[in-house]
């Protein structure tokens, strides 16, 4: 396995002071158009010029892989006209985003069930990952009707299916390999907008030993400076993998 893909909670993973993996929860676009008194919709329209700009950043600070959470399988509890918006939003965006996501070098994947979406959305979907899927600038994930405990189950049930029958237990690598993102690092650094402070079910698995970075900024606020300070938090951070500080100082 490469060291880079090591579980953080099986090995010590390499230490950097880019983060290889950044993982964010786009939270509070509701609520800056709520205090401009614009609907919610026009929230999400902004956001995704945050999604562009910080999409930039993650390649001018060299950070190879970013993973946004755009709709959890909970946020179908929503009222259905913003759900609504929100699908014909995701749709448009990726007929719209996808030539110039291709032009800059960089891979899309959708992750999380995408069963529940509309023919006319999977198949963009498909198309879109099939276009990008040589680009090596940076891995973009969007988690879209994702889950962290629906990753897991799903991430079982696969497991099970490919060795039927097994009779010596599993491991934590026989289920990882089957994870969404398994063939990618695990996120190093997590940042949530808006001011709260969980996780809302979100990469459950692979936030392990993430470093975690909240922030009052509302997601259509997040700019260059809010994005550097959570680079700078990071690079604070002593990353210790169960180690002591007198361990990392022989290191």
């Amino acid at each position: 396995m490469l060291s880079s893909l090591i579980s953080s909670t099986r090995g010590i993973p390499t230490r950097s002071d880019v983060p290889q993996h950044i993982a964010i929860v786009m939270d509070g676009n509701g609520r800056w158009a709520r205090k401009r008194l614009m609907p919610r919709v026009a929230g999400h329209k902004r956001g995704l010029d945050t999604v562009r700009n910080v999409v930039q950043l993650c390649i001018k600070r060299g950070v190879p892989n970013l993973t946004l959470f755009a709709f959890s399988s909970e946020n179908w509890r929503r009222p259905a006209d913003e759900v609504s918006f929100l699908m014909q939003l995701f749709l448009t965006a990726l007929r719209e985003e996808v030539k110039r996501l291709h032009k800059n070098n960089i891979r899309l994947r959708i992750i999380g069930d995408c069963s529940r979406f509309d023919a006319g959305l999977r198949a963009a979907i498909a198309e879109a990952e099939s276009l990008t899927a040589a680009n090596t600038a940076l891995t973009l994930s969007i988690a879209a009707n994702y889950g962290g405990r629906w990753d897991i189950m799903n991430a079982m049930n696969a497991m099970l299916a490919a060795q039927p029958g097994r009779q010596e237990p599993f491991t934590e690598e026989d289920l990882a390999q089957h994870l969404c993102l398994a063939d990618l690092p695990e996120p190093d650094l997590f940042i949530r907008t808006g001011g709260e402070q969980r996780v809302s079910n979100f990469l459950l698995w692979q936030l392990a030993y993430t470093e975690f970075y909240f922030t009052d900024c509302l997601w259509p606020e997040f700019n260059e400076a809010a994005f550097d300070a959570a680079l700078a938090s990071f690079r604070g951070r002593e990353r210790r993998f169960g180690r002591t500080s007198e361990q990392l100082g022989d290191a």
